[in-house]
Formats: structure tokens, C-alpha cells, sequence
């Protein structure tokens, strides 16, 4: 082969490459694009169209509360409807599984509580997986339980209740909303750090168990500060302690349960917001940026605080931190009082 040849048959031979490579060039030019500009437009643009915050639960209780304090927020800001969807029963499953099946474009956002990282230990199957369905956003609020008891209950203190029920294993009560519930299982978590004996009392709710509560037909019980705030203020109610780590700004000189002779006991009732896992990052990190802002504003914190409650706050990845920690604390204490579903 002589020169001109041998060029022109590498000539030919690139010329046969083209095709590949103009394949490439394009294939990069697409890759860049996507990877870039749309995500930038998506965090602009979003949200054109309203958004949707279900609530596992009946209007009325704190979630329903939250989700409509930060909707009439949000909606102000972004001049987009945000439509409350209360989707209640199943313990918060059948609202959870709705919004896990949701598309996840940011346009599907969940209230999230207590039974959120109890229900995976409670029932043995969901529709859905806690751990891989959803986007955690952020811990929007949260508020302790009060240990109470019924004034006739001859108690003033964690310490001689405990003394109390050491002297008659059995023979006290406690109520709860329900198996599984915050209050129910305060009160397992408290049973197991103690070693005393005392007789659960299922209700299909908190308004009916603090009635009994209050009629004697009960001794004591754990409930969320909004739920019995006011009967103790009106002496209808005993406060014996609150449950959370640090004493509660609501009821002035009223000690820890752990200060009181349980070192340990630390629980907080909380709320959050969710959205379906694979909703797109900006949308998740406006929102987060949004509802931290939201939380910070004093109407909201008064409202909140009106209701016995305390806006929090923080980074989704924070929140799927304390999500991951409130799963493995929970399970255990179902798994060691044998506590099911009802």
C-alpha cells in the first residue's frame, strides 16, 4: 500500500466513526442539560399547581391543626391552594399508604406523628415501607405527655406512685387512646424502667379515657399536654410529672418523670412532614427552607403554644436521623410488652 492509500483508508475509517460520535456528542449535550438546567427551572417554577397534605387522622387533633397552619401559610407565600385531605383509620396506615403510592413530584406532602415509627414494630405487615417510601422535609413540632392522676388516687409524686403500685402490683389502672398509642406506650416504657404492675385500659381515644380519668373509673394515665392541660389547671387532674427530657414551659416547678426516680424516661410526642420518596430534591429543599420559616414566625409559635405544643424545626436529614432513632426505641418497647395492633 503506498502513501496516498494508506490515507485515504484512515480517512474512510474515521469517516465510518461518525455516526458513533456525533451519537456521543449529542448524548452528552442531552446528559448535560438534564443534569443541570431543569433542576434549576424545576426550583423556579415550583409549585405551579396546588399542593395536597394528607392527614391520617380526623380534623380536630394536632395534626389536623398543623397541616392547615402550614397550608394558610404556604399558601400565602406561594399563591397556590393547598388543600388539607384528611384520610383517617387503620391507626394512620390507610392515609401513610395513600400518600406512599402518591406521584412523588412535590405536589404530595404527609403529616407524619408518633404512630408513624411505631405502626412498622405494631403491625406485621404494612402497606407500605416506612423505611423506603417516603423523603423525610422536617420535624415541625412537638409537645410531652403529662403523667396524671385522678386527685382521689392518694399520690402527689412519681415516687410514691411507684411505692404505691409496688405495694399492690395489679390493683392500679391506667388508660390509654389505644394500643400503640403515645400514652399507652409512655406508660409501658415506664412500666419496664420501674418493675411495677399496673393494668391497661384501652379507649378508642384520649376524650373518653380523660373522662373516666376524671370520673375515678381510672388512676392514672399519660396524655399529650393539649389533651389535659386545662383539667389540671382546673384541678380536675393530678400532674405528676411530665415525660420529655427537659421540664415543660407550660406547667411551671412540674419535674421530669426521669428527675423523679427514672432516669432514662424521655418521651416526646412529635410531628413532621413527609413526602413520597423520589420527589425531586429542590422541591424538598424549598419546602424544608419554607416550613422552617413558617415555624419561626410568633403567630405560629403563639398558636402552637396555645395548644401546649412546640414548633421545632431543622434539615431533612436531621429529621431522618431522629425517624431512625424513634423506629428502634419504639420497637423495643412493643417487642417487650408484647403489644399488638387492635
Amino acid at each position: 500500500m503506498n502513501r496516498i492509500e494508506s490515507v485515504r483508508t484512515i480517512s474512510v475509517s474515521s469517516n465510518a466513526y461518525l455516526p458513533v460520535r456525533l451519537f456521543s456528542f449529542v448524548f452528552l449535550c442531552v446528559l448535560c442539560v438534564f443534569s443541570g438546567k431543569p433542576s434549576a427551572t424545576f426550583a423556579e417554577d415550583y409549585p405551579s399547581k396546588p399542593i395536597r397534605i394528607i392527614v391520617p387522622y380526623p380534623p380536630g387533633g394536632f395534626n389536623d391543626t398543623l397541616a392547615r397552619t402550614l397550608g394558610q401559610k404556604l399558601t400565602d407565600k406561594w399563591k397556590q391552594p393547598v388543600i388539607v385531605d384528611n384520610r383517617p383509620g387503620g391507626g394512620g396506615t390507610i392515609g401513610t399508604s395513600l400518600a406512599a403510592k402518591s406521584a412523588p413530584d412535590g405536589y404530595t406532602l404527609l403529616i407524619v406523628s408518633f404512630a408513624f415509627a411505631v405502626n412498622p414494630a405494631l403491625y406485621a405487615s404494612l402497606p407500605y415501607d416506612t423505611d423506603k417510601d417516603f423523603a423525610p422535609i422536617v420535624l415541625a413540632a412537638s409537645t410531652p405527655n403529662l403523667l396524671v392522676a385522678n386527685p382521689e388516687l392518694p399520690v402527689k409524686s412519681v415516687k410514691e406512685l411507684i411505692a404505691l403500685a409496688r405495694s399492690k402490683p395489679g390493683n392500679l389502672n391506667y388508660a390509654s387512646a389505644g394500643n400503640g398509642s403515645s400514652n399507652h406506650l409512655s406508660m409501658e416504657l415506664f412500666k419496664s424502667l420501674t418493675g411495677i404492675d399496673i393494668v391497661h385500659v384501652p379507649y378508642k381515644g384520649s376524650a373518653p379515657a380523660v373522662t373516666d380519668l376524671i370520673g375515678g373509673h381510672i388512676d392514672l394515665m399519660f396524655d399529650n399536654v393539649p389533651n389535659v392541660l386545662q383539667q389540671v389547671k382546673a384541678g380536675k387532674l393530678r400532674a405528676l410529672a411530665v415525660s420529655s427530657k427537659e421540664r415543660s414551659p407550660f406547667i411551671e416547678g412540674l419535674p421530669t418523670v426521669a428527675e423523679s426516680g427514672v432516669p432514662g424516661f424521655d418521651v416526646s410526642v412529635w410531628f413532621g412532614v413527609v413526602a413520597p420518596a423520589g420527589t425531586p430534591q429542590p422541591a424538598i429543599a424549598k419546602l424544608n427552607a419554607e416550613l422552617n420559616s413558617i415555624l419561626k414566625l410568633a403567630e405560629v409559635k403563639q398558636a402552637f403554644n396555645n395548644q401546649g405544643v412546640q414548633p421545632a424545626g431543622g434539615t431533612p436529614g436531621a429529621f431522618s436521623s431522629f425517624l431512625a432513632a424513634q423506629r428502634a426505641k419504639w420497637a423495643k418497647v412493643v417487642k417487650d410488652s408484647g403489644t399488638k395492633a387492635e
